[in-house]
């Protein structure tokens, strides 16, 4: 996520120059036509053509972004519960034998948050899960299609050993179901971004309009601007072009990528305050690296 105050102009020029360069190439070669080989340039309503696609691509931007902030409100709520699973297992399992197994379950807590983040970016995940897990422990949920999923059953079976012998009633047991549950939940809004894509009317329509409008604009300016006509129009097709990219980088919040939401950040946060939890030493937070924070 660019976290810097204010966007640099040259990361807006990356992300648009190769449509940006062509559409400048085309503005000189209809100047150069129009003075060349003079001609009655037809009459355009680019203004109305221009509104209406100014409005299509602002509706399209605002579902992209709710998307994004979707993301990051699930993230939020999974970091809320992460704090809540270790601090009800610090207070229900506060007798010394079962130490040992609340951090074996906050630990798990790490190895699922971090084996999310990468399920949800399509990176490898078993050095992730083994990095706070034996491979023992990890075994069975790495054999599963949905890693995290797996390792959040097994806590949930940690869970129900832990009143097997007698160290919590079904009361506190249910309690610490309904966090697995909240934490279950926001899982399962993640995957639905993840794996639910805008409709393709929602990618192509506002793509294909865009560029016809960028190869209409000098045509209809170059009686009016004359020889300016490269510079207006290209300007004016950078605007189109920008917010057309801006719905194309939010539209999907985990995409690891410059735009999406900071998970690796947030799983660093959830590791700060478990370890934290547990009396243990953690890791410094992580900070933006030339204005982006991952």
């Amino acid at each position: 996520m660019i976290v810097a105050a204010v966007p640099r102009l040259s990361r807006l020029v990356e992300e648009v120059w190769r449509p940006l360069a062509l559409l400048f190439v085309w503005d000189v070669a209809v100047t150069v036509g129009y003075f060349a080989l003079p001609f009655h340039a037809p009459s355009l309503p680019l203004t109305l053509f221009g509104s209406a696609l100014a409005l299509f691509l602002g509706f399209r931007s605002n579902s992209a972004y709710q998307r994004w902030w979707e993301g990051r409100v699930l993230w939020g709520a999974m970091i809320n519960a992460s704090r809540n699973l270790s601090r009800q297992l610090r207070n229900f399992l506060n007798i010394a034998e079962a130490h040992d197994l609340r951090r074996r379950i906050v630990l798990r807590q790490l190895a699922y948050v971090n084996a999310l983040r990468c399920q949800l970016r399509r990176q490898p995940v078993d050095d992730e899960v083994l990095h706070f897990l034996s491979k023992g422990e990890a075994e069975p949920a790495l054999i599963r299609a949905n890693i995290a999923n797996g390792l959040l059953d097994g806590t949930g079976r940690r869970i129900d050993d832990a009143r097997r012998h007698g160290w919590i009633d079904t009361i506190l047991q249910s309690r610490l179901e309904a966090t697995l549950v909240d934490i279950a939940n926001a899982q399962g809004g993640m995957e639905r971004l993840k794996n639910t894509p805008l409709p393709t009317q929602y990618r192509f329509v506002p793509t294909f309009f865009t560029h016809l409008l960028c190869l209409l604009l000098p045509v209809g300016l170059v009686e009016t601007l004359g020889i300016a006509t490269p510079l207006g129009s290209t300007v004016a097709g950078l605007m189109f072009l920008a917010v057309l990219r801006i719905g194309d980088d939010l539209v999907d919040p985990f995409s690891n990528t410059v735009h999406d939401v900071p998970l690796s950040a947030m799983c660093r946060t959830i590791e700060i305050d478990l370890l934290q939890s547990l009396g243990e030493e953690a890791p410094p937070a992580l900070l933006p690296v030339r204005g982006i924070l991952w």
